[in-house]
């Protein structure tokens, strides 16, 4: 039996889902860079292509667990995974003409669309907490940033990586859309079919080379697949079905706080003192977005 919440409600396993999910997440951006020469498109196919079955026989699991809303449902998981897969294609290209701190810092900006979708057309109400809470998680972000060496470059980079940020926040709001009717599994596995068919297409069309890989470039796309896109993504899917979306997107900001530590702990970068001020920053804001769940008007039970 499914157990519902409203969607003011926030989950504690939830939220520790979606933020373990997320520091999962930041093995994402060093994955990507040891995935060269793959280009922008094939790390994406086969990013999602080593995801797709593993996924499909966890929603195959878990089938026959939909709501009364499954059909519509999933055409909300396929929106989300098309804009995953832009999310991706800007990401994954913006690594290229800019610094990772600087990509990444950007993409956070994500929370802030989100936000402002769920008050002007979802009919969302956010407490000033939670304004607050965006507010302290963003200026984290920020100093984060500024501290891994985040400087304006061209703009190319720069630009892509603030379109991204918009559809991270599309993709997020699909996601939380369909995981009111679907399970984490199924959410998860119409999403990386979708990618796994996008990538594919876009990648062939402009031609990039699909083979001919070193050994490193073959290690790190598995662990995109398999370590980023299997394990932290359905902690992130499931997790989105048990807390609002907007603390969703929040959440996911753990990414770049994980992304510091795991240089630490794994490439023996330091940590500079205002590295840790960010970070306390990031988590500060998120901790107050928890304690501060928006309340939304006429919104309809969320499945989990």
């Amino acid at each position: 039996m499914s157990e519902t919440v409203t969607p003011g409600t926030p989950d504690a396993r939830g939220l520790t889902a979606l933020v373990l999910g997320a520091s999962l997440l930041g093995f994402a951006a060093m994955l990507v860079r040891w995935s060269a020469p793959a280009g922008p498109l094939a790390i994406g196919f086969y990013r999602m292509a080593i995801a797709l079955p593993p996924v499909a026989w966890l929603a195959w699991r878990a089938r026959g667990s939909g709501g009364p809303g499954a059909g519509r449902a999933r055409l909300w998981a396929a929106v989300a995974g098309i804009c995953f897969v832009a999310d991706l294609w800007m990401w994954h290209t913006s690594l290229h003409h800019t610094s990772a701190a600087n990509s990444t810092l950007l993409v956070a900006l994500a929370p802030i669309w989100v936000a402002v979708v769920s008050v002007t057309w979802m009919g969302a109400k956010l407490r000033k907490r939670f304004w607050l809470g965006v507010v302290l998680a963003l200026a984290g972000a920020l100093v984060l940033g500024f501290a891994k060496g985040a400087r304006w470059g061209t703009g190319l980079g720069e630009l892509l990586g603030a379109l991204a940020s918009l559809a991270y926040g599309a993709f997020t709001l699909a996601l939380g859309r369909a995981r009111r009717d679907l399970s984490a599994p199924e959410a998860l596995f119409w999403v990386i079919l979708c990618c796994t068919a996008g990538f594919g297409a876009l990648g062939l069309a402009q031609g990039e080379a699909f083979h001919g890989y070193p050994p490193q470039a073959w290690w790190a796309l598995a662990g995109l697949g398999l370590g980023v896109q299997v394990v932290a993504w359905w902690l992130i899917t499931w997790g989105m079905g048990h807390v609002p979306t907007n603390l969703g997107a929040m959440g996911l900001m753990v990414q770049p706080v994980a992304t510091v530590i795991l240089g630490w702990l794994l490439l023996g970068e330091s940590v500079r003192p205002l590295q840790g001020v960010g970070t306390l920053l990031v988590l500060a804001g998120i901790a107050a977005c928890a304690f501060a769940p928006p309340v939304a008007i006429g919104e309809p039970e969320v499945r989990r």
